[in-house]
Parts: C-alpha cells; structure tokens; sequence
C-alpha cells in the first residue's frame, strides 16, 4: 500500500477510533493507530502500535515515517470526574502532548492535527468565534482544570507551527457523540448518559436527569468531527490553524433528552436531579472560519445523530 502514512494517536478512544474507521476507506491513505491499556482494534485496515505516549522513546518509534499525526491521545472524563478528580485533565496530557509535538518537530512530520475542545469558552447567548475566549474573565470555574490545560496545549502547538518544521491544526469542536463513546454513568457525557437511561429503561420508568435540564449543548455527530480531520488533511496550507466546529446551534438538556425518549419509542417521564453536578452554561460554535478555509460545515443533523447512534447502541452495547 502506497500514500499517506496518518497516525491516529488513541485510536482505541471516542475521537480517536471514529476517525481511525473513517479514514480508512482512502485508498491513499495507509492508517496507523496506537494503543496502550485498551484492546488493539482488529482491522486489517489498521495499523495498531502499542505506545505509552508519556515515555519520550515509545513516542519518537511510534510516529517515525509518519506523514500525518492526529493526535486525539487523551485523558478525559464526564462532569463528575471533573469535579471530583480535575487533575485528571492535567497530568498525562500536560506530559504526552510536548513530547509527540517535539518529536514531530525533530522527525520532520509533515502535518500534526489536535483535536482542543471548547471548556475555555465563557457561556454566551451569542454564536461563540475562536477569538472570543476572554483571559481577562479566566477559565470557567467548573473547568478550570481541562480549559486552562487545553489553552496550553493550544500554544505549544502554535510555537512548533511557527519552528517551521511541521504544520499545526488546532480545531475546538462542541460536545462529540456517537458510536464507540462513554455510555457507562460514571464517565459519560451527558449524551451517552441518556442514551444509556433510555436504552435500558422499561416503559413508564422516570428517566433521572442532572441539573434543571435549563443548560445547554452544541453537540456534534462523531462523523463530522472524523470529516473535518480528512479537510484538514488535505487543505491546510498555512503552518498554522485553529478553528472551530460544531453544529452552530445549541439545544437544552431537556430538550435533549425529549427528543432521544421520543426516538426510543417508550412512554418515560423525566425526573430533575438537583443535587447532582451540572454545568449551566450556553454554548453554540461560529464554525464560519472552519467553512472558509476548509470548507467544511456538519452533514448530521441531531435527530439523525440520536437515531444512528440508537442504532449502534443496540446492536454492540444492548446484545452484549
């Protein structure tokens, strides 16, 4: 096989796996995937590495020959793990990021793609553009730990931009979700928790939801996120990018679940969990500058994203 050699890094992970599985189907691209505590993926499509990417060697054998690094090797978690162990953000990210993006550096890799997020972002009534994160008003408090390591990552990514070795795309995309995400309670995000309340409950059950179910989401099909890395793969021009994507609108955690009950098909009520942690923000992505220099925009809307993700659910989570 014969073209680019694109390294997914983490991709047994949400982002990462996605991308590894839409990549794939070029024919000039040859896909390469690394791994560590999880199951290597069984594609004969893919290329699996096993890598500790906070050891600085395992990661210079890793992407050595690579002509592309996506880098969406992460530690993350859902809202209670935020608030309960914040250092989670910090640690293993600070330390992995600086060594795969020097090495990149060093080895002369072409291209190097991160996926950022949007924790850095002030809640807002108004579509939010990249320029509009205020350090003035600091980091959201409830992310305080992943917005501030986020930003840093966001800058050391821009330095080895501007080194001139290597080109550097920083894309902030809204709340992924779709096949192969958290759906256990204690580490999902909101999407793959209700999902996952849905699915399993029985018909005239209360489904519980944190918070008012006021907050609320831009969420994004999975896909989407894959499409946009496959733009950027062949359009990036500049050493340098950041952007943003996302669906450009925002819908309630009430709304939200509504809609995922009334895809599922049961008759279930909806119960309001005050004492548990939520985050009441507004937030909805300008995605313009992305459209612009890529040309990418989203293709799911949400009500097709619930139904396939239902879809995948049932048939790889609920049969087994």
């Amino acid at each position: 096989m014969s073209g680019k050699k694109i390294l997914v890094c983490g991709a047994t992970g949400f982002v990462g796996r996605n991308t590894a599985e839409y990549l794939k189907r070029r024919n000039d691209f040859e896909i390469f995937g690394t791994y560590l505590n999880s199951p290597p993926l069984q594609d004969s499509k893919i290329s699996m590495i096993k890598a500790d990417l906070t050891r600085k060697e395992e990661v210079e054998k890793a992407i050595e020959g690579m002509d592309v690094i996506v880098q969406a090797a992460a530690a993350c978690s859902g809202v209670l793990e935020n608030q309960q162990k914040p250092y989670i953000h910090v640690t293993d990210n600070v330390v992995m990021n600086p060594f795969i993006f020097q090495a990149a550096h060093e080895q002369e890799i072409p291209h190097l793609i991160f996926p950022s997020c949007t924790t850095m972002y002030h809640s807002s009534d108004e579509l939010i553009r990249e320029e509009d994160v205020d350090l003035g008003r600091g980091i959201p408090e409830q992310y305080f730990a992943c917005g501030w390591t986020k930003l840093y990552i966001e800058k050391m990514s821009e330095l080895f931009a501007s080194l001139g070795n290597t080109k550097h795309t920083v894309f902030r995309h809204s709340n992924a979700y779709g096949p192969h995400d958290k759906f256990d309670l204690e580490r999902s995000h909101v999407f793959g928790a209700t999902i996952t309340k849905v699915m399993t409950a029985n018909p005239g059950d209360s489904i519980s939801v944190w918070g008012t179910g006021e907050e609320e989401r831009d969420l994004l099909y999975v896909s989407d996120v894959a499409r946009f890395i496959e733009r950027a793969i062949d359009r990036q021009e500049n050493p340098f990018e950041l952007v943003n994507i996302g669906y450009g609108s925002s819908i309630s955690i009430g709304d939200l679940v509504q809609k995922i009950i009334g895809a599922s098909g049961k008759d279930l009520r909806i119960k309001y969990d005050s004492t548990k942690p939520t985050v009441k923000t507004k937030v909805a992505l300008d995605f313009s500058k992305a459209e612009e220099i890529f040309g990418w925009r989203p293709k799911t809307s949400l009500e097709e994203g619930i139904k396939k993700t239902m879809s995948w659910y049932e048939a790889n989570i609920s049969n087994n």
